[in-house]
């Protein structure tokens, strides 16, 4: 590996991280960046090998990152480095590219360990993220009947797992945003859950909807 990036706010662990990357990649050069700005400037140029990026910026969202890395840069490995361990961050950062999710409070070995991993074709995932994928897509040894989604709750589920918003659907569906909303909130009822990025990875995973690649 030629170069890293490492995108994190906080100067220690920027720090921390740059000497994790040097000693499970030896001659690796480091870049930095502090916001998703600075970060997006930096892609302007050749490609990273690796990426290790923060999901909480000053100025705005990892995702976003991810995203460009991996519309501009699809070779760059692509690993979340942060603190949060909750379904509404890993998620989206999956679905936005990342290849590998790694928490901040493990050790230096540990990380440096996992990173080295990568060249074997191990996807870096601390422990923790690596029970909650396998829970959230194993179902339970007696899977419980579910409540139907409607044909209409289908179509806009299918929607919205497309990226369209609410108002987007109403638009498409001629509906009223109200109406919408309503029918929004009974498919989170029925799925058992609570945002966007679970409500389309729980119809995906019952085959209610396809998943897109």
């Amino acid at each position: 590996m030629d170069v890293g990036l490492i995108v994190e706010d906080r100067e220690d662990a920027r720090v921390w991280l740059q000497a994790v990357l040097i000693a499970a990649f030896p001659g690796i050069r480091v870049d930095m960046a502090a916001s998703v700005k600075e970060a997006l400037a930096r892609l302007e140029g050749p490609s990273p090998a690796i990426a290790l990026v923060d999901l909480g910026l000053p100025d705005g969202s990892g995702v976003d990152i991810l995203h460009a890395l991996r519309e501009r840069h699809p070779t760059t490995l692509r690993i979340v480095t942060t603190i949060f361990d909750g379904d509404q961050h890993l998620f989206p950062a999956l679905r936005a590219g990342a290849q590998g999710y790694v928490l901040k409070d493990q050790s230096r070995a540990h990380l440096v360990q996992m990173l080295q991993a990568i060249s074997e074709g191990v996807p870096a995932l601390s422990p923790s993220i690596a029970r909650r994928l396998l829970g959230f897509f194993a179902p339970p040894a007696t899977e419980p009947a579910h409540e139907a989604l409607t044909p209409r709750e289908v179509e806009v589920l299918t929607l919205l797992s497309k990226g369209l918003s609410i108002a987007g659907v109403a638009e498409v569906l001629k509906l009223s945003r109200h109406t919408v909303g309503g029918y929004v909130k009974e498919i989170y009822r029925k799925l058992g859950v609570s945002t966007r990025a679970e409500a389309a990875l729980e119809a995906a995973r019952r085959g209610l909807v396809p998943i897109e690649g």
